[in-house]
């Protein structure tokens, strides 16, 4: 058995992450385990058909190690193929925006660099959930009725996922036996096997871009990861092509501020207004594949100025041998590209849809590229050691979520549970409006001064399912959940 603790999004899932470490697997071992879960019973919000970001600290390491688990557009995706569909901008659903899986093969570098079990024994819970079944939650439930118009585009995505009650029991066979051939063959198969030609076989007959061969020479890519200070705790984040430099350019401005002025309340949402509008045009102007382009990190992370005024799944794990990891995983929007490939059970990702028409941009679509990536993991540090994993789903506005619960940890010093559970606010795609949970501090008074404000019932998702985990010693850890989700924090002693 192996101390330690894990907190993810969903009860099922941190139940297969707590029973992998009472098998005797580490941290590692046990967030896989619990992603696995997450694909088969959250498909809202993720699905092997998505990719994968993480930061590991490994026991007895000195600094982080980050897997980039991106997969890139199709070799026949171009500006041209999109337009000739009949688009002038990227759509948001649909074959051409699939790009490839990143998720299975990301499990596999992490198992073998770091794991001690084997995908087999990491997979089986997951497989025998897509099996057997497994009872939906009310969130599920809200989801499949909300995406129904969305997913009866799609035969097979509809007869899959059909708007169900709460309590119902969902199950999904084909991809029972995707994830049973991960654990008994690795990820070869899935890549390079009758998966990956099943795969592309359903993006082709849809006109989509990526093909066999895109998806038999995929591989993650490992990084170091870019970092800032803030206050007495070094923030770690992964460079581009995520959007990790922006929550590390927000924090940068933030930390340069007197902790005093990130109190909650109207004055401090003006002031998150004005650093999310200046940190956000830097990621849009700069972050792509920096194999195609380079950002530059000093206008990121040098605060110029002091202003005065998704879906997706986290999890995070650590064990009493040391092993850390940060841990995020998507298929973009709910319910990803809309599309199941045929005789999988596999959701494919919409991560595509971030690409840009306009040749000038940056971030334009390119055969064989990663796209601007919302997904960051984050880990802290203090005085050179480990201190905390967090994050949040939230797509967007992941930057912005992660701020806030930074500043509940350091600047508010409360409990882990408290920093993820504490009401949030976040200021829209288009920075036309600022939400705010209604339990905000003075959230009544500034929906009253205008538009730009919104009210979101308490525990709204949009708010993100933000968890943590701070670590105190040696297998001594306080964790959080956030109640936004249907997730729990499991605790191994």
């Amino acid at each position: 058995m192996t101390k330690g603790v894990i907190a993810t999004p969903h009860r099922l899932a941190s139940e297969a992450g707590a029973q992998v470490l009472r098998d005797g697997g580490n941290a590692i071992d046990a967030a896989i385990a619990a992603d696995a879960v997450l694909c088969v019973v959250y498909p809202h919000m993720t699905s092997i058909g998505g990719d994968l970001m993480a930061i590991v600290w490994p026991a007895g390491a000195s600094a982080p190690v980050g897997l980039v688990g991106a997969g890139r557009s199709g070799e026949r995706a171009t500006i041209d193929a999109v337009g000739s569909r009949g688009h002038e901008r990227m759509p948001e659903r649909g074959a051409l925006t699939v790009t490839v899986p990143g998720t299975v093969e990301a499990w596999g570098r992490l198992i073998e660099r770091f794991g001690t079990l084997g995908l087999a024994p990491v997979l089986e819970r997951a497989a025998d959930l897509a099996q057997n079944g497994y009872v939906i939650t009310p969130s599920l439930s809200g989801a499949l009725q909300n995406a129904a118009g969305m997913l009866a585009r799609e035969r097979a995505a509809q007869e899959l996922y059909p708007p169900m009650e709460g309590g119902m029991r969902l199950r999904n066979p084909d991809l029972a036996t995707v994830l049973s051939e991960i654990g008994r063959h690795g990820t070869s198969g899935f890549y390079r096997g009758d998966v990956g030609r099943a795969i592309a076989a359903a993006i082709g007959k849809r006109e989509g871009f990526v093909t066999a061969q895109d998806m038999a020479t995929h591989r993650s890519q490992w990084t170091e990861t870019v970092s800032v200070a803030y206050r007495d705790v070094v923030v770690h984040e992964l460079p581009p092509p995520t959007q990790g430099l922006t929550a590390l350019a927000m924090l940068a401005r933030f930390g340069s501020m007197p902790p005093e002025r990130l109190r909650p309340g109207p004055d401090f949402v003006a002031m998150f207004k004005s650093v999310r509008d200046e940190c956000y045009p830097l990621r849009d102007r700069y972050i792509t594949d920096p194999d195609f382009a380079q950002a530059p990190l000093d206008e990121f992370l040098s605060p110029q100025t002091v202003p005065d005024g998704g879906d997706t799944v986290y999890l995070c794990a650590a064990d009493e041998h040391g092993n850390l990891v940060s841990l995020i995983q998507s298929v973009a929007f709910d319910f990803g590209s809309g599309i199941v490939a045929e005789t999988t059970g596999i959701l494919l990702q919409n991560r595509g849809c971030y690409f840009s028409l306009d040749p000038k941009h940056v971030n334009r679509l390119e055969p064989r590229k990663r796209t601007m990536h919302t997904l960051i993991p984050a880990l802290a540090t203090r005085d050179g050691r480990p201190w905390a994993l967090f994050g949040t789903m939230g797509g967007d506005g992941q930057p912005q979520l992660q701020t806030q619960v930074l500043i509940n940890l350091v600047d508010h010093s409360v409990d882990p549970q408290e920093a993820v559970a504490r009401p949030r606010i976040r200021v829209v795609a288009d920075g036309s409006r600022t939400t705010i949970e209604a339990t905000y501090p003075g959230a009544g008074r500034l929906a009253r001064q205008g538009r730009e404000f919104e009210l979101m019932p308490p525990g709204h998702p949009s708010l993100g399912h933000a968890h943590a985990i701070v670590i105190d010693g040696s297998a001594n850890w306080r964790a959080g959940a956030d109640p936004r989700s249907d997730g729990s924090v499991e605790t191994v002693h």
